[in-house]
Order: structure tokens, then C-alpha cells, then sequence
């Protein structure tokens, strides 16, 4: 019942954020009543930070599953950037609960116990990577894990979030798939550029193959 509560609940938040939210739509959604949601988990702010906790759960623990440690550092830097970017495509009701927890300025994050611990582990992965790369020759400089994960972050969040109006700005569908990949190629190698300082090399885009011109014939 509560992992029936808590999926009602991302949904619902996730459409409409925290003030739009609807406790009875949650309750109904989830087969239960609004006793039974309070008892499972409590109130609307409990319920919104059990799914909060719950994203970031999710997502820390599909990156601790990617294997890292293991690959050569530039590899593991490109699967990173990968995953991030795949996983914000599977999942947007993840961004609509970042962008939701911004605008309330972190206010209900700042009461979890949890989410804290979860990063920590994940920063080191990262920390552990760059340091191999440095020693190996890979990477130039030993960046700040935190900052490097907030790049790569950022780099998939700000042109998802904004694909619509950034498309009509611009004049071209950013959410096709040539569009996607070509944003993929674009992400890893602006960040194994400056981190390798291959820039000339790694900034190689991949571009959508040209259409064929259509020839006339006569009969």
C-alpha cells in the first residue's frame, strides 16, 4: 500500500507540484482513503518528501549499479554523462520535482534525514575517477567532483526543462532523436574536452545524415 501511495503521489506532484497536488486524487489513484494514506505516510508535506527522498534514491541507486570503478576514466566519465542524460529522458517527473523543490527553495529537503548520506558515496565514485585519470595521464586536472556532477547535470536538465521554448526560439525540434543525439555527442565531448584537453578532437559532433535530394525523372 505505501509503494501504491508513493507512485500515486510522484505522479500527482510531478503534474501539478506541491500546491496543485490533490491528497484525494493521491488516495484514489492509489486504491486507498485518506486514513489510510496518513497512517501509511502521513501528511500532504510528509507525502511530498517521501517522494522527494524516494527520486533520489532511485536515481543514486542506478548510477551506483553503472559500474564505474572498473572502466578507464575517460570511459567512465562518458558513461556518466550517458546515464544522467538517458535517465532525465525515462524519467521527467524527476525534473518536474527538482523544478518544483526549487521553487520552494529546497524548503521541504531541508528537513530529510537521508538524501544527504545518499550523495556522499556517489561524490567519491566520481572523486575516485578523476584522481585515477589525473594519475594515468587521462585528465589534466583534478576537478571538484561536485562541480563536475553539476556541470553534467546541468547540461541535460536546462535543455530539457526549457526543450519547448528553446525550440520555438530557435526554429528547430530539439526533442527529435537526430536533435537528442546530437546533444549527447555535443555533452561528452564539451566535458571530456576540458577535461582531457582534446578539445579539437572530442568536439566532433554528430550530425543527422543529409536527406538526398529527390531527382525528377521523365518519362
Amino acid at each position: 500500500m505505501r509503494l501504491r501511495i508513493l507512485e500515486a503521489a510522484k505522479q500527482e506532484f510531478s503534474a501539478h507540484g506541491l500546491a496543485g497536488a490533490r491528497v484525494d486524487r493521491i488516495a484514489a489513484k492509489a486504491g486507498a482513503n485518506k486514513r489510510m494514506l496518513y497512517y501509511h505516510v502521513g501528511n500532504k508535506d510528509d507525502l511530498y518528501l517521501a517522494v522527494l527522498e524516494g527520486a533520489y534514491d532511485k536515481i543514486r541507486s542506478e548510477e551506483r549499479g553503472l559500474d564505474l570503478e572498473h572502466l578507464d576514466p575517460p570511459e567512465a566519465i562518458r558513461r556518466l554523462i550517458e546515464f544522467t542524460w538517458g535517465y532525465f529522458l525515462r524519467n521527467p517527473e524527476f525534473l518536474s520535482l527538482l523544478q518544483t523543490e526549487n521553487l520552494a527553495r529546497a524548503k521541504h529537503l531541508k528537513r530529510s534525514t537521508k538524501v544527504k548520506s545518499m550523495h556522499s558515496p556517489f561524490v567519491e565514485m566520481i572523486r575516485t575517477v578523476v584522481r585515477r585519470g589525473v594519475a594515468s595521464g587521462d585528465f589534466q586536472v583534478a576537478v571538484d567532483p561536485v562541480q563536475l556532477y553539476i556541470s553534467i547535470a546541468a547540461l541535460s536538465f536546462f535543455y530539457l526543462s526549457n526543450s519547448a521554448t528553446l525550440s520555438v526560439i530557435f526554429g528547430r525540434d530539439l526533442l527529435a532523436k537526430d536533435a537528442k543525439d546530437e546533444r549527447l555527442a555535443h555533452m561528452a565531448g564539451l566535458v571530456l574536452a576540458a577535461l582531457t584537453g582534446q578539445s579539437a578532437e572530442l568536439l566532433e559532433i554528430v550530425r543527422p545524415p543529409k536527406k538526398r535530394a529527390v531527382v525528377a525523372q521523365t518519362v
